[in-house]
């Protein structure tokens, strides 16, 4: 691993998507867990879109708090604020938004959003790879193997 030259790529960069970005992304995750949704129950795809469009609303008005409110939180805090305060019993209207999201598997989402999680990786990612070569693909191979068997041993064994 000493063959790794880090000292060209600027570590401190952050980065930055807009609203817009954010938007389309998150968009695109919603039409992906929507197949995987009506693939996987027994739901119909107008219910799971109801329920995803909920939920992508939700996103964008979290990812406009984090942006625009003064105090900086990170998005997941405000998504979940969002999400908290829109389906309290007291919030009018949050029975209908927990009917309409129940028609959504939340473990069909995991595919969709560990997809974006790895597309939306930093350059720094990239330029570290990048000087890697091909040890580093070997090495996620396997370990994406090892986490595979292990989790289907762990599944046969206990379920």
């Amino acid at each position: 691993m000493s063959d790794i030259r880090t000292d060209d790529i600027d570590l401190t960069e952050e980065p930055k998507l807009g609203l817009g970005a954010h938007a389309a992304a998150l968009a695109v995750v919603c039409v992906i867990a929507l197949v995987g949704n009506t693939v996987a129950t027994e739901h119909t795809v107008p219910q799971g879109l109801v329920g995803l469009i909920i939920l992508w609303v939700m996103c964008m008005v979290g990812m406009a708090l984090t942006k625009f409110v003064p105090f900086k939180l990170p998005s997941v805090a405000w998504i979940s604020l969002v999400g908290i305060l829109a389906t309290m019993p007291w919030t009018p209207g949050s029975a209908w938004i927990l009917d309409k999201v129940s028609h959504v598997n939340f473990l069909t989402l995991a595919t969709p959003c560990l997809a974006y999680a790895g597309i939306a990786i930093a350059k720094r990612e990239i330029e570290i790879a990048k000087t890697s070569g091909w040890k580093i693909a070997v090495v996620a191979v396997l370990v994406m193997t090892g986490t595979y068997v292990g989790s289907a041993m762990v599944a046969q064994a206990f379920l």
